[in-house]
């Protein structure tokens, strides 16, 4: 299996707890893909939602592409994301009772296709935000003061 990483959402793993993750294929346009050919994705501040029993990305910014015609893409269209039915209500039950949120978390290529991983995700409070950043410094100099002994 070949993966070659397009778009990563960093700030998601800023803002968000992870949980769980899913990979979910993606309805595209011809000039869309071509746009995700040339890394032309903003994951930031797009979320996946669950409507009539079908999973759709929103605000997902897909640059239109350059060489593209009239016939040229919606960049912030909503797209549908493919899952199996089973799993798009077993998510769809846990957002509805535990007030998660699907983010999306990355685009990449696997095997030709172009792919969205998709994560279950809780909100993070401030405080919650200091203390990771707070555990990544301590940990960051930790990790300095191994290397210089």
């Amino acid at each position: 299996m070949s993966e070659q990483l397009i778009a990563r959402n960093r700030k998601a793993f800023h803002d968000y707890e992870i949980l769980e993750r899913f990979e979910a294929g993606i309805v595209l346009k011809g000039t869309e893909v071509k746009s995700i050919r040339d890394h032309k994705v903003n994951l930031k501040d797009s979320y996946a939602q669950v409507q009539q029993g079908e999973l759709w990305l929103r605000n997902c910014h897909i640059s239109p592409y350059s060489h593209g015609t009239d016939a040229n893409h919606d960049p912030t269209r909503p797209r549908k994301l493919l899952m199996h039915r089973r799993e798009i209500a077993r998510l769809a039950g846990k957002i509805v009772r535990r007030g998660f949120t699907l983010v999306p978390l990355a685009v990449y290529f696997k095997d030709g296709k172009v792919k969205v991983e998709v994560a279950l995700a809780r909100g993070k409070h401030t405080h919650d935000k200091r203390e990771t950043e707070r555990k990544k410094a301590v940990e960051r100099d930790i990790q300095t003061e191994l290397k210089g002994r």
